[in-house]
């Protein structure tokens, strides 16, 4: 999947070898609001859209692969407002099952470690070790998946085009092939540095009721989310020694949520960024290519968009 302004596209390969890309409108959470500028308020609004965009793309490729007969037709929204409803559903329960499992029990587990050690700044190094142990190890666990491997595979795909780009060459498979799969804007870095963030911020929260603890930790998770998302901003927009060491724990963890792709893969990263970017003009603009110089079909694909 590749986002580009209000638009996102998901390509994918069809049993049949063929490539197809759905190019789709998304705005997002109150996408003209004034609070889509203001920094550390953007931060929630943008991880919220990645939750929704992630899932419903999701949701659209499982579609396709589970019946690829359908030809648009009454059923067929019948089935995409279901799997809307399912969406939601599924966004509900994975975000109270995240709550409870990486930022409830780690505090539950530290607050008990806290009564034998009697020292409040350890036990919150404590919870947010723990916390990280949890994520690293669920990453990982589920890494072992065949189908998230996969998964992962095609992860890698999508920041080998976008650092192809980025790195002023044109997107063919070769040049796709040879560029890195870690990229600092990814996804599984914000959360990395949520985690981070969340063990500094909880450092803050002094009260001994142990009720107002979970609700601070609760009601400061926009906060937590809003300063990682500024922070993974600069780190994506700057270079420097300090912006590097920042994102190092972000690209450590990519080692495990992305893998190397295969051509075949790497196919499908480029037809999505084609069908919602045009990159040929954003190379001439802004590397001096002459157009004529650009390939004009790197490789072969049908497009449809609502």
């Amino acid at each position: 999947m590749m986002r580009s302004g209000p638009a996102y596209a998901v390509a994918l390969r069809r049993q049949d070898g063929t490539i197809t890309a759905h190019r789709q409108k998304y705005e997002g959470l109150l996408a003209d609001s004034v609070l889509r500028r203001i920094p550390l308020v953007r931060g929630s609004l943008v991880f919220i859209d990645s939750l929704r965009l992630g899932l419903r793309c999701t949701n659209e490729s499982a579609d396709a692969y589970m019946d690829e007969e359908e030809d648009g037709s009454a059923g067929q929204e019948d089935k995409g407002k279901e799997s809307g409803l399912l969406t939601g559903l599924i966004m509900v329960v994975a975000f109270a099952l995240a709550i409870c499992l990486f930022m409830l029990f780690p505090y539950f587990l530290s607050a008990r470690l806290e009564r034998l050690i009697g020292s409040h700044l350890i036990a919150v190094i404590l919870e947010g070790l723990i916390r990280i142990a949890i994520f690293i190890g669920y990453v990982a666990a589920i890494s072992l998946m065949e189908d998230i491997g996969r998964l992962y595979q095609y992860h890698g795909a999508e920041h080998k085009c976008i650092n192809c780009l980025e790195s002023g060459r044109p997107l063919t498979p070769e040049n796709v092939r040879e560029s890195s799969r870690f990229h600092k804007r990814c996804g599984s870095s914000f959360l990395m540095f949520v985690v981070l963030v969340s063990i500094v911020v909880c450092f803050f929260i002094r009260t001994e009721n142990p009720f107002l603890r979970v609700l601070l930790r609760l009601a400061l998770l926009p906060l937590i989310a809003g300063i990682s998302y500024e922070l993974i901003r600069l780190a994506g927009t700057y270079e420097n020694s300090f912006l590097g060491l920042l994102s190092a724990p972000g690209i450590w963890l990519q080692h495990i949520t992305t893998r190397e792709p295969d051509d075949k893969m790497i196919e499908v990263g480029i037809a999505s960024v084609e069908a919602v970017f045009d990159w040929r003009t954003w190379l001439s603009e802004n590397y001096g290519y002459a157009r004529e110089e650009l390939p004009e079909n790197t490789i072969e694909y049908s497009l449809t968009e609502d």
